[in-house]
């Protein structure tokens, strides 16, 4: 009887310890939102968003749509490179290495590469440009904040495959496909968690800021082409902000409430087609 109270209790206590962790972190992320949405509602405007800087952008004149566009280019741009080598890099590590030490490695050099800061990555990518005589541009921008994402894409990736029934690959296998032609099941069977992957991966490329100050540059103007230095949003909040008139800081926060918007987006985007192409995953 003492031990099925005791265990009782327990229990109630860890659900207690669970519910006031969830209740805290959605306070927090409440707190953040209302107090940027408090603080970015009286700069917002349309033309803020539909027009880029007019005069000095120090002094708050004309609007942010060459960070916005930066941002989206930056982040896609960024994305779209780390797909191209985290999913192979994924895939060959679930088809053909398997257990073996070269997974391991992989895994943690990917683990290693997560922890990085993003502004060591700024610093590298500063270094190749020297190197290699390139200029800040988005080119540069996209190169750099691609191997910020490319971990985070990797790894999540790679969670996602883990999950996949063992039973599954064996049965394909015992059909008489190759190892090559079964990468086809597996990324139908994973389709949905590498959507929640490359989507994850873009929304915290859209919101680094360090990597793009020393590769992206920064300019009033918005993008035409890869060899042009870029606005970012991240540094569009941070030059605003440290502006001292009031005016500038407010509009700063106005930068930070779009941000947010557009990353609160990504984040029901890929809940959103997590479940709607997850119905018909085997589990």
């Amino acid at each position: 009887m003492r031990r099925d109270k005791r265990r009782k209790l327990i229990d109630k206590g860890m659900r207690w310890v669970l519910r006031l962790s969830i209740g805290t972190a959605a306070v927090v992320l409440l707190l953040i939102v209302g107090i940027i949405t408090w603080r970015g509602i009286p700069g917002l405007s349309w033309e803020m968003i539909s027009q880029p800087p007019e005069g000095s952008f120090y002094l708050g004149g004309g609007g942010v749509l060459n960070a916005i566009l930066g941002s989206l280019l930056l982040a896609t741009g960024a994305t779209a490179l780390a797909s191209l080598i985290a999913v192979p890099v994924v895939l060959y590590i679930h088809t053909y290495a398997g257990r073996s030490r070269l997974a391991n490695w992989l895994r943690l050099a990917l683990d290693v590469m997560w922890g990085i800061p993003s502004i060591v990555y700024g610093a590298f990518g500063f270094s190749l440009m020297i190197m290699v005589g390139m200029r800040a541009s988005l080119l540069a921008g996209i190169v750099t904040v691609a191997f910020v994402a490319l971990p985070i894409l990797a790894r999540t990736f790679d969670e996602v495959l883990i999950l996949v029934p063992k039973e599954l690959r064996e049965s394909t296998l015992a059909l008489g496909t190759t190892r090559f032609e079964m990468l086809g099941m597996l990324l139908k069977q994973t389709l949905p968690g590498l959507l929640t992957a490359v989507l994850l991966a873009f929304g915290r490329a859209i919101g680094d800021g360090a990597a793009p100050m020393f590769t992206a540059g920064y300019t009033d103007r918005i993008p035409t082409g890869l060899t042009q230095p870029v606005a970012t949003l991240p540094l569009a909040i941070f030059f605003q902000l440290s502006a001292p008139f009031k005016e500038v800081q407010t509009r700063a926060y106005a930068s930070a409430l779009i941000l947010t918007a557009i990353i609160l987006l990504i984040s029901f985007l890929a809940q959103y087609t997590s479940r709607r192409l997850g119905r018909n995953v085997i589990r």
